[in-house]
């Protein structure tokens, strides 16, 4: 497979870069600064500049013409304002799920947050409320498209080594914790197995094998734009 990774210098990212490269498959790295193009090759991707906030339809397809898959990993990140969290989580994957589109790529998946599709808690800041109406809002775009498309809500994001073991499930809005490692596992098996298609999913830590987890979702079609999907 070829994969796209938007977003490919986040730690989500190069953690999911090295785990498709030792499979033998092919990454693409999306990335907006060029700075960043030795990390990516040493992880085993092949870097693409690509400004998710300023290029065109045209050119982000441009890019994707030849893909299996994309990942949107991208993210305005600690730090920025609300701005940049309307432009790059919410523009960024409304951009890139209108290139697979045009592009003919037919697999979408998108890394969102748990919170997402909730009303934010009346004290959480003006910013966080920013970011969850961002996310929210990129979920439903994805919805109406004609993607094989799946997201998931991963939880509070650590460093732990990963154990391999988890929760993943649609959504129940359930609060807990997960290591990127085992975030990027589970994208790996998204992506090179059957599962999880037309799915909006929480991932936590959990006592379920990543493989197992993965198997238990089935492999439903995505449903029609504008059907249930939770």
């Amino acid at each position: 497979m070829r994969i796209a990774i938007a977003g490919g210098h986040g730690k989500i990212a190069l953690r999911l870069t090295e785990l498709l490269a030792r499979q033998g498959q092919e990454v693409l790295g999306v990335i907006r600064k060029p700075d960043q193009a030795a990390e990516l090759e040493v992880a085993g991707s092949r870097p693409i500049s690509l400004d998710l906030e300023r290029s065109s339809g045209a050119e982000a397809a441009g890019v994707l013409r030849g893909t299996d898959a994309v990942v949107f990993a991208a993210g305005a990140g600690p730090g920025s304002g609300t701005d940049r969290k309307y432009a790059l989580d919410l523009g960024g994957s409304v951009l890139l799920a209108e290139a697979a589109e045009e592009a003919g790529v037919p697999r979408f998946v998108q890394i969102s947050t748990i919170g997402a599709g909730q009303p934010p808690a009346p004290d959480s800041g003006e910013i966080w409320e920013a970011y969850i109406d961002a996310k929210t809002r990129a979920e439903q775009d994805l919805r109406s498209r004609k993607l094989d498309w799946t997201v998931v809500r991963p939880g509070r994001l650590t460093e732990a080594e990963g154990t391999g073991l988890v929760n993943l499930s649609p959504p129940h809005v359930t609060p807990g914790s997960v290591p990127r490692r085992d975030v990027a596992a589970v994208l790996v098996e998204l992506l090179t197995r059957p599962g999880g298609s037309g799915l909006t999913l929480e991932l936590t830590e959990g006592t379920t094998p990543i493989p197992a987890a993965v198997d238990a979702l089935g492999t439903a079609r995505p449903p029609a734009p504008g059907s249930p999907h939770d």
